[in-house]
């Protein structure tokens, strides 16, 4: 699971920073910003969130300093809904409630990986309530794709008829598994993807070296958050070009301290580039003196299928030991099968 942009209001991205300013100056009670992931979302909802709380907005979005800045920034804000899937809200800072943090405590069941319904009509509740601070209420949703059919339609009635004074913003990485329904009750945002100096500039401000920017730009597809969250995790963004090179020769001692969704990630991203030089165009995620002549066009479909349907099963509770074992075994395979 990758983390989710946990950005502080003075390190927001410019381009951030920038759809803010537009999506303020539109009106609605619902907004759908959808895009892949790394672009932002959560970082644009909760700055659209501080902004219509915000005691002293500015068209550019929250002053940060009032009190209903305050308690958004300390997860106290008593007319915010957070509606995320108990591991994301962990993992943010979000309180949960009084009964689920209950439940883990005392180990009854571990947190849930998706927005449980249980939460839902708790918003729905909390929807129906008079704002605490007279500014109105906003329920934030992220990933708005971890909503279940039942969970979404909990929803649905609610967003088609807010009462009082209460916005919506759902932000997603997956917005086409949402119901058709969700998504006709929202007005939509296509998060902008920013120019690779922008990116660059905003990294290194982070604290990346120029060097460091540029890899781990590179091994996440120019997504920037995801490049930040790939610094932040420890991962030598520098050692991103060697990966080809040890998963032909089978070397699973490369990736031993690697969750399996990551490597099994990085194997599509493999994959996805040597597909794109078998028909002649140019890799997104390595650099192309990296990739050494593969196999077939049909060997690597036949690859990119299989780790499609590994991805299914890849939380699972398997041995990690093995299924890196598996799946480093698999691509050696592949990539001796030189054409």
């Amino acid at each position: 699971m990758n983390r989710p942009d946990s950005i502080a209001p003075e390190m927001v991205p410019p381009w951030i920073a920038a759809q803010t300013a537009e999506l303020l100056a539109q009106r609605g009670h619902a907004w759908l910003l959808a895009g892949p992931s790394g672009l932002g979302q959560y970082a644009l909802a909760l700055a659209l969130v501080r902004a219509w709380l915000c005691e002293h907005p500015s068209p550019d979005g929250a002053c940060g300093q009032c009190g209903s800045c305050h308690a958004l920034a300390v997860r106290t804000h008593a007319d915010v809904c957070v509606l995320m899937p108990e591991t994301w809200m962990l993992a943010l800072g979000w309180p949960l409630s009084e009964k689920a943090q209950g439940e883990i405590d005392e180990k009854k069941r571990k947190p849930s990986k998706e927005i449980r319904v249980d939460a839902m009509r708790e918003a729905v509740e909390f929807a129906q309530r008079t704002s605490a601070r007279g500014r109105g209420k906003a329920v934030l949703v992220f990933p708005a794709e971890d909503m279940n059919h039942v969970t979404a339609n909990a929803l649905l009635k609610t967003l088609e008829e807010p009462p009082g004074e209460v916005k919506f913003v759902l932000a997603s990485e997956s917005a086409h598994q949402l119901l058709p329904t969700i998504r006709s009750r929202c007005l939509g945002h296509a998060m902008r993807w920013p120019d690779a100096a922008a990116s660059e500039h905003w990294l290194q401000s982070q604290g990346l070296t120029e060097a460091q920017a540029q890899q781990a730009l590179l091994a996440c597809g120019g997504r920037p958050q995801d490049a930040l969250d790939l610094a932040h995790s420890g991962r030598d963004p520098g050692a991103w070009s060697a990966f080809p090179a040890a998963m032909a020769r089978g070397d699973v001692s490369f990736v031993r301290d690697w969750a399996p969704s990551e490597l099994l990630s990085s194997q599509q991203k493999l994959c996805h580039d040597l597909l794109a030089l078998a028909v002649g165009a140019a890799p997104r995620f390595f650099a192309a003196r990296d990739l050494k002549p593969s196999a077939s066009l049909r060997t690597l479909t036949q690859w990119s299928k299989d780790l499609s349907a590994q991805q299914r099963t890849i939380d699972h509770p398997f041995n990690p030991g093995l299924l890196q074992e598996a799946l480093v075994g698999q691509a050696q395979h592949v990539l001796a099968a030189v054409r």
